[in-house]
């Protein structure tokens, strides 16, 4: 290991997995191509898996990480979960919010005593204003529990809510997922966050 190899670890679902950019960057990507041309060796596990929810992230992540991040290196690890658990089905959430919340203190209680980490807040979506409220609400929570444990946190649904681009583009899209353009907006966002920075700054 040289002094600015990093290896990152992104954990999540479909918008970590960057679900809809036909570029195949997402904003994990876009976020790891700017630190390699900035001249840091990065390793980047994108570890984003479609329609998880953060039970069933709680499940893996730990394992996931530990193959990936040995000791020796500079390892970091992003987390941005929990627009699933608010999908409605069969007349209920897919997680409900206490358990939600319950799955969020566990997994990142857990890993901020191995790894730096920091996490990304919930990405609103176009085609159902009903599930945006419940996204909205468990952004609030899990900013606080965030707060907490003194995790950074970004809230990225304010911004990406009130975004053109963003919106239009999860529209024109599955109603969800934008195209490269909304994830462009995504990782500029988050480089513009002072603790992503201090995150990857080695």
């Amino acid at each position: 290991m040289t002094e600015n190899d990093i290896r990152i670890c992104f954990l999540g679902e479909s918008f970590v997995n960057g679900t809809g950019d036909r570029t195949h960057l997402g904003w994990t990507g876009r976020l790891c191509q700017t630190l390699s041309q900035l001249g840091d060796r990065v390793t980047y596990y994108n570890l984003g898996i479609r329609r998880e929810t953060s039970t069933e992230l709680l499940a893996r992540w730990q394992q996931e990480c530990d193959r990936r991040l040995p000791p020796g290196c500079h390892h970091r690890v992003v987390f941005s979960f929990g627009v699933n658990d608010t999908t409605m089905e069969n007349g209920s959430t897919r997680v409900a919010l206490p358990r939600s919340l319950a799955n969020a203190r566990q997994i990142l209680s857990v890993a901020q005593q191995t790894y730096p980490i920091l996490m990304v807040g919930l990405a609103p979506i176009a085609d159902d204003e009903a599930q945006n409220i419940r996204i909205h609400e468990l952004s609030g929570h899990l900013a606080q529990l965030c707060e907490s444990l003194k995790i950074p946190y970004l809230d990225i649904f304010t911004p990406l809510s009130q975004s053109d681009i963003w919106m239009q583009e999860a529209a024109a899209g599955d109603g969800a997922h934008p195209d490269a353009a909304g994830y462009v907006e995504l990782a500029h966002l988050i480089q513009a966050w002072s603790a992503w920075n201090a995150f990857t700054a080695l």
